[in-house]
Order: structure tokens, then sequence, then C-alpha cells
């Protein structure tokens, strides 16, 4: 009896710990510089976290960026470079995409489909 729950107890935590392992691997590294897809939306409205959306949010996959990741676009001159907060999914959102709100949808439209560099603040 004692060693069948000495092995439900071993795996149990063979398991945990392979679940931590996943869940790590697949959140974003700080530090790293990533080459996202991004293009912008100017759709007014609440985010899937429940904000209203305003400048400074990005919509991503929750898969690579999770909500609350902070992420810096580094395009020096433009004005779409700074920090964002993911605090959207947006439902065409994929992989390695972004889409950055921006109030003006004349604004998001000239901003069109562009390849960004990316660096995770947090």
């Amino acid at each position: 009896m004692a060693v069948r729950l000495l092995r439900t107890a071993l795996a149990v935590t063979l398991l945990c710990c392979a679940a931590d392992a996943f869940s790590e691997s697949t959140r974003p590294i700080r530090n790293t510089t990533l080459r996202l897809s991004a293009t912008a939306y100017c759709q007014h409205g609440r985010t899937k976290s429940g904000v209203q959306t305003r400048e400074g949010i990005v919509a991503a996959d929750p898969r690579r960026l999770p909500l609350g990741t902070r992420l810096r676009i580094l395009a020096p001159g433009q004005s779409y470079a700074g920090v964002y907060t993911v605090m959207d999914t947006g439902s065409g959102v994929k992989g390695r995409e972004i889409d950055i709100f921006m109030p003006s949808c004349s604004r998001a439209k000239r901003f069109g489909r562009r390849t960004v560099n990316v660096s995770i603040v947090r």
C-alpha cells in the first residue's frame, strides 16, 4: 500500500514538473528580439483583458505573447515605436503576429502590414 502511494505521489510530481517546464517554454524570453508581422486596428471598445482600447495596446496570439506581456517595438524615427502591453487577442492574430491599436482609422490603414522588430520588456 505504501509503495503504491509513493508511486502515485511520484507520478503526480513528475506530471506537475513537466507541465511547469512546458509553460515556461511557451513564455516569451526577456531580452530577446523577435521579428513579427504587424498590422494595426482602430476598433474602439473593450479588449479581451477587459480594458478600454487605447494607445499602447497590442493584440497578440496568447500562445506566443500572453496577456500582460510588455514589449518594445524597435523602429527608430517611426511614430509607432515604443512600449506596448498585450491586452487583446484578436480573432485573426495567430502565431508571430501583433495588431497595434491606433485611435485613427486612416493611420491604421496607412500602416498596412509591416515586419517589426520587438523586444520583450517583461
